[in-house]
């Protein structure tokens, strides 16, 4: 009896993962500002709020334009690595952790959470 008992217990157990939605991506929780060239030269600010964890983002602004973005902030709860090149490549990178900001000197295309 205890192991039929056992035996419905475990299946129904199966039955309930199996019913349950896939669990949504995952998100730094906050804010990830940085500045931006504009029209002219001018600098602008740019954010990405609650931003994907473990997906290359390139940032929006730099996406077929010559000029990275620069002095990123990290306002998120998770680790961010910031990246000169698009797509998250290249060997040129600073690690971020939470709450973190740096200077207008650091210039990057990408950033992933994690």
């Amino acid at each position: 009896m205890h192991v039929r008992s056992t035996l419905a217990a475990g299946l129904g157990a199966l039955a309930l993962l199996v019913a349950l939605p896939a669990s949504p991506a995952s998100a730094a929780t906050g804010d990830f500002a940085y500045a931006y060239a504009g029209p002219g030269g001018i600098n602008l600010n740019g954010t990405l709020a609650d931003p994907e964890s473990g997906v290359c983002i390139d940032v929006p602004e730099t996406v077929g334009n010559d000029v990275p973005a620069f002095a990123p902030r990290n306002r998120t709860d998770a680790t961010a690595t910031v990246f000169l090149e698009a797509g998250c490549e290249g060997d040129t990178f600073f690690v971020m952790n939470p709450g973190r900001n740096l200077g207008q000197r650091l210039h990057f295309r990408s950033v992933v959470f994690g």
